[in-house]
């Protein structure tokens, strides 16, 4: 079995921004897993949060030893963007030599397109309004936020798009008072979900606070061992491949989270189609999609995912899986 890592960027349609900084291209790894005549393949987005690098996750998925199969990566590697990439060029691989389908190989229901979120950049109120309104024939928008001036954003939104569903990302840039100030105003304005409005090491705050909408964990959540920390604080977990490690666990966090009472959502880095692919298996049935990367890009990799007025639909065979 051989493996290789590409460095590729893929341009934004436009500056986006969230709490944390801007960027305009989406910097990715490419991991092909080659065997017997077939080609996996599977993308991962290395996250500064998290502490990676593309050098970094570079190193990990290059000093991996030879001879290894998808269960032996569960350890080789932890949960991240390095390890995802791998998982899911190895499911790939295994399609590709089986001549099916990755649902077929897992044991899943063969999937259909899911609404999913198309995010707006954070901005200036009057700018995020105009986006909205650009937006406002789809039925669900996502809107970053994390500063202390958030509501006049959070309204200018609602302006521009009165009858979308609206999903909130303060990506942590909150406080404990800034959320109890906001919090009697999100069902006012429609709003379906939080996503983690505290920092992922503060967040017992949330711990008995009222929550007129659910919460979901982002940063808080990463793997299954990351459930019993998330008690009592929300009610819904955003399941990413490139904080799982890859299709793997994120089917089994899936479960888990049904099964302990959490509502999934399933969301992204921006990344190409190849990145969203195997996300769309877990978003089947989810509460909230977020698989909007390639809506975001200026350009995308060939035979890339559909989006219509259905949602994002499965990848094509030629793509992934």
């Amino acid at each position: 079995m051989q493996i290789t890592v590409t460095r590729e960027s893929f341009r934004l349609a436009q500056v986006f921004t969230i709490s944390r900084g801007s960027r305009t291209e989406a910097q990715v790894l490419t991991v092909t897993v080659s065997e017997g005549g077939a080609a996996g393949r599977g993308e991962c987005v290395p996250y500064a949060r998290y502490g990676e690098t593309l050098d970094r996750v570079a190193a990990q998925i290059e000093g991996l030893p030879e001879g290894f199969d998808r269960a032996d990566l569960q350890d080789l590697l932890p949960p991240g963007a390095a390890r995802n990439a791998v998982d899911c060029a190895l499911w790939d691989l295994a399609a590709k030599r089986a001549g099916r389908r990755v649902w077929e190989l897992a044991g899943l229901p063969a999937p259909g397109p899911e609404i999913t979120a198309y995010t707006l950049s954070l901005d200036s109120a009057e700018a995020m309004e105009a986006q909205a309104a650009r937006h406002a024939h789809r039925p669900l928008l996502k809107i970053k936020l994390g500063t202390p001036d958030d509501m006049a954003r959070l309204e200018a939104v609602r302006r521009g798009a009165p009858d979308a569903r609206i999903v909130v990302d303060a990506n942590e840039g909150w406080s404990a008072e800034i959320y109890a100030d906001l919090a009697p105003h999100l069902l006012r304005l429609g709003v379906a979900l939080v996503e983690q409005p505290l920092p992922a090491g503060e967040d017992e705050a949330l711990i008995g606070m009222e929550r007129p909408v659910p919460l979901c964990a982002d940063e808080s959540c990463h793997d299954r061992a990351s459930l019993p920390g998330l008690r009592g604080k929300y009610d819904v977990v955003n399941i990413k491949l490139d904080k799982t490690g890859g299709l793997t666990e994120a089917l089994s966090v899936r479960e888990a989270a049904r099964d302990q009472g959490y509502g999934i959502m399933v969301g992204c880095m921006i990344g190409s189609s190849l990145a969203m692919a195997p996300a769309t298996l877990v978003a089947q049935g989810a509460m909230v999609t977020d698989l909007d990367g390639p809506l975001l890009l200026a350009e995308d990799r060939a035979h890339a995912l559909r989006y219509d007025a259905a949602g994002v639909h499965p990848p094509e065979a030629a793509l992934w899986g």
